[in-house]
């Protein structure tokens, strides 16, 4: 499916929520952290280009810290998965790390995702540890996802 990836602006924050809430699987977080994220880090939004141009399809937020980019929350609309998405959002987060001279992108995700686990294999992602008991409700661990670049 054809979509746009760009970078989200204050206008987009209800969009996300939105589909922060309709994906369980995602981090939750309020308005006002969206809006510091926008501020301090990566905020990409991934757009239909078709017919309903301008619908927001998912997004994927990071942080950089000390030429580490960690990955805070990635979540796509329900309508709108298993058709790429997630793929288009992570490769364009790459790119943006590799412009930015990263040295790596981190992440962890519970242990039973096993689609979002698929996601980061297939773009070079290598597990790299565990956090015991690390996610509530259920309780389970964290398995520690490592994207490194050669410099």
């Amino acid at each position: 499916m054809p979509v746009t990836i760009r970078s989200a602006a204050l206008e987009d924050v209800p969009a996300i929520l939105a589909i922060e809430h309709s994906a369980p699987e995602a981090a939750h977080w309020t308005s006002e952290q969206y809006n510091k994220l926008l501020d301090s880090g990566v905020v990409l939004i991934a757009e239909e280009a078709a017919e309903t141009a301008g619908k927001l399809c998912g997004f994927v937020c990071a942080k950089a810290v000390a030429g580490e980019w960690e990955i805070e929350n990635v979540a796509v609309s329900a309508e709108f998965l298993r058709r790429g998405i997630a793929n288009e959002l992570m490769r364009e987060l790459i790119h943006r790390a590799k412009s930015d001279a990263a040295s790596a992108i981190l992440l962890e995700v519970r242990e039973s995702n096993l689609p979002a686990r698929r996601l980061y294999e297939k773009h070079g992602f290598r597990k790299v540890g565990r956090r015991l008991l690390y996610y509530g409700d259920p309780l389970e661990d964290a398995i520690l996802y490592a994207l490194r670049f050669d410099r």
